[in-house]
């Protein structure tokens, strides 16, 4: 099940494959490209909706829902680390790369960090590049990269976690 969702980003496009939300879209999905319209139970949609809606208007700093995450073992590693880095802080894909124990694959971590099915939920927006530039959001999307990080730091300032 794919659902729509309005943001302060602009369209949010929800998967929902079992009982488990499987991707976040910022662009409108390719209905057509294997998925299938199963009747799902409409509570695990509200529930992301609502943590979603939390989040944007700061009162939630972490995501409690159920995910599956589809990637290879490599791009799973990196993304089990995401979660882990604070809330209004960001990371160089350097130390994420640290952080999995292959401090060589500081590129291949970033095109996992590419591939996160979960954005904002598994916060790759939280990691940068070393001299603290926007990469890894490719083109017309780094504006919501940027958008994620000032709305985490606006709420982080303003209150007390």
């Amino acid at each position: 099940m794919i659902k729509a969702l309005e943001s302060p980003i602009g369209k949010l496009y929800l998967q929902i494959d079992d009982g488990k939300l499987t991707a976040i879209y910022f662009d409108e999905p390719l209905m057509h490209l294997g998925t299938v319209a199963i009747q799902q139970d409409e509570s695990v949609y509200e529930n992301v909706k609502k943590q979603l809606n939390e989040y944007f208007q700061g009162e939630r700093i972490q995501f409690d829902l159920p995910l599956s995450a589809r990637g290879t073992l490599f791009q799973q590693s990196v993304w089990r680390q995401l979660p882990g880095i604070s809330y209004g802080e960001t990371i160089s894909y350097q130390e994420l790369a640290n952080r999995i124990g292959n401090t060589k694959a500081c590129r291949a971590v970033g095109q996992a960090n590419r591939k996160n099915p979960l954005p904002i939920v598994i916060p790759c927006h939280r990691v940068i590049g070393k001299d603290k530039s926007l990469k890894g959001y490719a083109g017309s999307l780094t504006p919501i990269k940027q958008y994620l990080l000032e709305l985490e730091q606006k709420h982080i300032n303003s209150k007390p976690f």
